[in-house]
């Protein structure tokens, strides 16, 4: 991981903290990046990132792509409303991010299934962000 994923991560907690809403659904574990024991739900976690170099000639960059998944015990419809609750708080990321700037930030997809085995819903959030 670079310090720019690591800025990126925390900027969402902090988000994510930030809003009452979703911190009431999520309780204290917000967003989390492991697996706490015992879960409770609805839970959202950080799935995968993948960072590439970005630069370009005037400035160093780098691209993120970002899943976070939300996790609900009750309907698929929890975890995608939570997956909206995500999009709304990074809409108002603050652009200064550490030692980097948040060029862009932008939804990409969602999709949602039903995991049979565990009883659960889960909807992946993917996200694509630049930084310099």
């Amino acid at each position: 991981m670079t310090n720019a994923v690591n800025a990126l991560l925390a900027a969402l907690q902090q988000a994510v903290k930030g809003d009452a809403a979703l911190m009431t659904a999520l309780g204290p574990q917000g967003l989390s990046d492991r697996t706490v024991r015992p879960q409770r739900f609805p839970a959202l976690a950080v799935a995968t990132v993948e960072a590439r170099d970005f630069s370009t000639g005037e400035a160093e960059g780098e691209e993120i792509l970002l899943t976070l998944e939300a996790w609900s015990a009750v309907s698929r419809r929890e975890a995608e409303g939570l997956v909206m609750a995500v999009r709304r708080v990074t809409d108002g990321l603050p652009e200064g991010l550490e030692d980097f700037r948040l060029v862009n930030l932008r939804h990409r997809r969602t999709v949602s299934r039903r995991e049979v085995k565990a009883g659960l819903f889960v909807a992946e959030a993917s996200f694509r962000a630049v930084l310099e």
